[in-house]
């Protein structure tokens, strides 16, 4: 039975949003810990000392869940190199062992945390009740995950004409609200719902 989530992020936007939205949905069933880095390089760089620290006391009860953005990499080879990590650590992943039995689940974002955001726009609604729905329907918002040009970007332009972060969007801010609200069962980001498989296989699990 698992009751530890070890979550490892690239950015404190990321602990904002998790924090927010692990607390509302699954802070009854298990506990969490999220570990933030000082970007994906820093991540990447510190991954495999990281792993191998967990490798010497990870207790079957806990498991690991790393997530990182795409951003412009190859989301093959980012996720080769997440798994190549784990695997030197001598770390089981759910790729090479499966849901039951694996230590260590890694998940990639694309291209951004905030095309999160776009696959709930009724979350952005609830957050930033001024946003309008034309304004979120667009053609070109409705695969979260194919969204060009920086989904922050966009999603600043947005609350922007909205009337909200007239100085430029706070991104951690704007995580921690976002994660009140989101709703992870109608969420229509593909890397998204990835990811909250993950978590919800750890508390499905009796």
């Amino acid at each position: 039975m698992i009751t530890h989530i070890e979550f490892l992020l690239e950015e404190p936007s990321a602990e904002a949003f998790l924090r927010s939205l692990l607390a509302r949905t699954i802070a009854e069933k298990v506990t969490f810990s999220l570990h933030v880095h000082q970007g994906k390089r820093d991540l990447l760089a510190k991954l495999d000392q990281r792993l191998r620290g967990y490798a010497r006391w990870l207790p079957a009860t806990s498991r690991i869940i790393v997530l990182v953005d795409r951003d412009n990499d190859d989301c093959l080879a980012l996720k080769r190199r997440l798994e190549q990590s784990a695997g030197r650590a001598g770390l089981r992943t759910r790729t090479t062992d499966g849901a039951v039995t694996c230590q260590v689940v890694n998940r990639i974002a694309c291209e951004e945390l905030e095309a999160w955001f776009f696959g709930d726009p009724k979350a952005i609604q609830a957050a930033y009740p001024g946003v309008s729905s034309k304004s979120l329907g667009k053609a070109a918002l409705r695969d979260p995950d194919l969204i060009a040009g920086g989904t922050w970007e966009a999603l600043e332009r947005i609350l922007k004409a909205a009337g909200y972060f007239s100085g430029g969007m706070r991104k951690v801010e704007c995580a921690h609200m976002l994660g009140k609200h989101l709703n992870p069962a109608t969420c229509s980001s593909a890397s998204f719902r990835v990811f909250w498989e993950a978590v919800s296989e750890v508390i499905r699990r009796p």
